[in-house]
């Protein structure tokens, strides 16, 4: 008994000094020695280091949902592309829009919950939980996207193509889709027409109904994320809640292994924080064990899932990424260099 009984009394939880601890990144270091979610999220930022000092240089997937940039996280995310601990983001429309939209002049104004919506209606001020955003200035984005993408090819694209237009289109330092076009970090967005971007294009059809216009083509995102796959000899992601971005991402690696016959793995790194659960089959809160089953994820990965909500553990990841830089960089980026549908991955010196 006393020997089954030390198999398991081998680690004790050790309390947090808050006192002592260095930072963000020595807060999740003691988080580690903790339990609950607060270990969670320390395995989640253990994983994440361990895919950037990799040195097979994995291609890491960033997929994103949820009022991310409404909740404040639209520096977070620019710095993580800016930075290089991502090399290619996935997101849904919405969260791309609310970067746009600050982008021309619209602000994430605080508020509250329990406001009067009727009364907000009246003052035209949409909200979100407990922040309210601007519906006057959320037209005057539509119809800036709207004009801007008269500019582009009167062609078929895909969402990579189109975001990347849309990010050198607008000067904006602080933009999550400006940064990633000036670092080269492809963008997709599956699922860009269930958004306000899709309204500001829905403007752009009604202007060029019956001429020569902009095609986004859906389809061209598979295959160009397959082109990506192929050509990456380890991949990591870290899913920021789920719905389509970890859908499309992880059914990349079906994708590539049996329509287009890619030899490898599913993803090797696999991290995400979401609040939902796997009780109800949804793959928002699908485990990612669930997803070794599909291949999707590698038998031999090293994964953690952390249920907490986005806008708190989010910017504790990247604060931690941030302290513990010294272990990470330089790390190499990759360079895309894209003809029409196919690209050249090339990796550049630190």
């Amino acid at each position: 008994m006393a020997a089954g009984r030390a198999k398991f009394l081998n680690r004790a939880v050790t309390p947090v000094d808050v006192a002592s601890v260095r930072g963000i990144g020595g807060l999740l270091e003691a988080f580690g020695s903790t339990s609950i979610q607060a270990r969670n999220l320390a395995q989640c930022l253990e994983v994440w280091e361990n895919a950037l000092r990799d040195p097979r240089r994995p291609t890491v997937f960033l997929g994103l949902t949820g009022p991310l940039i409404a909740a404040g996280l639209r520096k977070v995310l620019r710095d993580l592309v800016d930075w290089g601990v991502v090399d290619v983001v996935v997101s849904t429309g919405a969260i791309l829009y609310q970067d746009l939209y600050q982008t021309v002049g619209g602000r994430h104004w605080m508020g509250t919950p329990t406001a009067d919506d009727r009364r907000l209606r009246d003052l035209y001020l949409d909200r979100i939980y407990d922040t309210y955003v601007d519906e006057l200035k959320f037209e005057d984005t539509d119809r800036a996207i709207s004009r801007v993408t008269d500019r582009f090819p009167t062609r078929p694209a895909s969402s990579r193509e189109y975001l990347e237009f849309l990010g050198r289109s607008f000067d904006d330092p602080g933009s999550v889709l400006a940064t990633a076009a000036r670092r080269g970090i492809p963008v997709f967005s599956p699922a860009l027409i269930d958004s306000s971007i899709g309204i500001g294009l829905t403007l752009y059809y009604q202007a060029h109904r019956g001429k020569p216009r902009f095609l986004l083509d859906s389809v061209r995102d598979n295959y160009e994320l397959v082109q990506i796959l192929s050509q990456s000899p380890r991949t990591a992601v870290i899913y920021v809640g789920g719905g389509t971005p970890k859908n499309w991402i992880n059914d990349g690696i079906v994708m590539a292994n049996y329509a287009f016959q890619r030899e490898g793995e599913g993803h090797f790194y696999a991290l995400q924080v979401t609040t939902d659960v796997p009780d109800w089959g949804g793959l928002s809160g699908s485990t990612l064990d669930e997803a070794q089953s599909w291949g999707k994820i590698s038998k031999t990965a090293t994964r953690a899932t952390a249920r907490i909500e986005a806008s708190v553990a989010l910017p504790l990841l990247a604060g931690g990424l941030w302290d513990h830089r010294k272990r990470w960089q330089p790390r190499r980026r990759l360079r895309f260099d894209w003809t029409e549908d196919q690209v050249r991955i090339t990796r550049r010196r630190p």
